[in-house]
């Protein structure tokens, strides 16, 4: 039987999903069709997230989009927070194992995780949060190795993505990572057995992954489950979803400022905010139709509106609309710069300009010195021509801080400590 994505679905949630360009790969598009219609408010679909930071970032934020929309669709969405999984490390996408975590930071890692979820789901309404330490913890070694460890050969295995680019560079691959698609498996077949989930979601790269749990749940208990996967997101210019010029784009605001978070969108390129406005908004699509025509000048009015949204989502709107005053005052000239993101920083005033733009921007040394060679940088407003330019006191803007600015875009108040 063909599996073949159709033009169009049955289901809200499917339509919803192609209308936007969520969709990348499905084990049986009529299958799950299927499954969405009959079960309605009882259909239950997953996406799992280690903890191995105490936020994530933008390139997540796709997946969270799809539980909301699955909610929104009148299902019961699901986000595993993985307790267990994190302990092992997920080598998909990875050129090296990652750092081991003590059960004390994945616990706080996992709190912090889920403020943005608490905006996107209802978690006293239909939306459910699990935890796969609660089963995996307590397994029994001999006892996997009995019920599962049959179900999966080396031969298929080493097919897998995760593990065949790892092999492929001559990469080393634990043994411990190894085991990490069996864990990912059993989560699936747990989360059927909990709450009757039938739908695993994530990135592309977990393809293989889901692939292992859907054959797992078939071959131990004759149930059929389901796998969806959307693609891993690049800009325009090829650059990875969640990567900026100051490093990583946080979802939390305790990692970056409501503002440089609105910056961030705010800067998209303009090839990317039709489908930006149709992954991360909500958007209706004839409003995003429209701004899509936008060009030139007026395509920053799209950008803007981007920005609004995303931060909004994420944020909050108190946050949303407090980065949009302070870029919008910025920009024009007309506001305080009381209200661009502060750092503190141990760099003492008469240290040397290099210094202040690797350290506020978390830079290295080498990109901070080609960012002032080519002009692009700044303080209080005053391009920084020699890179062993030194400030005193008397440098320091009214509230004791320093202005530091890449371009025209990225700004920053540096406080010393």
């Amino acid at each position: 039987m063909s599996n073949k994505r159709p033009s169009s679905f049955k289901s809200e949630f499917l339509t919803r999903l192609n209308e936007r360009g969520y969709i990348k790969d499905c084990t049986d598009y009529a299958g799950l069709d299927h499954e969405l219609i009959t079960k309605g408010d009882e259909a239950a679909a997953y996406i799992g997230f280690d903890a191995t930071a105490s936020s994530l970032h933008v390139g997540s934020l796709i997946q969270i989009m799809l539980l909301h929309h699955f909610e929104a669709s009148g299902h019961r969405p699901i986000s595993l927070m993985g307790g267990g999984t994190t302990k092992i490390g997920d080598p998909s996408g990875r050129d090296e194992t990652r750092q081991m975590l003590t059960p004390d930071l994945i616990d706080q890692n996992i709190e912090g995780i889920l403020r943005p979820f608490n905006r996107l789901l209802n978690y006293a309404d239909r939306a459910i949060f699990a935890n796969n330490a609660d089963w995996l913890d307590k397994l029994s070694y001999i006892q996997l190795l009995r019920d599962v460890g049959p179900h999966f050969t080396l031969n298929r295995m080493l097919t897998f993505e995760a593990v065949k680019s790892r092999l492929d560079r001559e990469q080393a691959l634990t043994f411990l990572e190894f085991n990490y698609m069996i864990l990912q498996a059993y989560d699936f077949s747990e989360l059927n057995r909990l709450h009757g989930c039938t739908l695993q979601m994530g990135g592309s790269d977990q393809w293989g992954n889901i692939v292992a749990g859907v054959e797992l749940g078939r071959r131990t208990s004759g149930v059929q489950l389901f796998g969806l996967t959307v693609p891993l997101l690049t800009t325009a210019s090829g650059a990875k979803m969640g990567k900026s010029v100051g490093g990583a784009v946080w979802l939390n605001e305790d990692r970056l400022s409501n503002f440089d978070f609105y910056q961030y969108w705010r800067n998209t390129e303009d090839a990317d905010v039709g489908r930006f406005l149709k992954l991360f908004t909500l958007l209706p699509l004839a409003e995003v139709k429209k701004l899509e025509t936008l060009r030139d000048q007026e395509l920053n009015e799209a950008k803007a509106i981007l920005a609004y949204e995303v931060t909004k989502l994420v944020r909050g709107q108190e946050a949303s609309d407090a980065a949009r005053a302070a870029a919008e005052a910025q920009f024009s000239g007309l506001g305080s710069i009381s209200s661009l993101p502060a750092k503190d920083l141990a760099i003492p005033p008469q240290g040397f300009a290099i210094d202040l733009f690797s350290a506020g921007f978390e830079l290295s040394k080498s990109e901070a010195r080609r960012l002032i060679q080519g002009g692009g940088a700044k303080i209080n407003d005053i391009k920084v021509e020699n890179l062993e330019a030194t400030y005193s006191f008397k440098d320091l803007v009214h509230d004791g801080s320093l202005k530091v600015s890449l371009g025209k875009k990225k700004h920053l108040l540096v406080k010393f400590t």
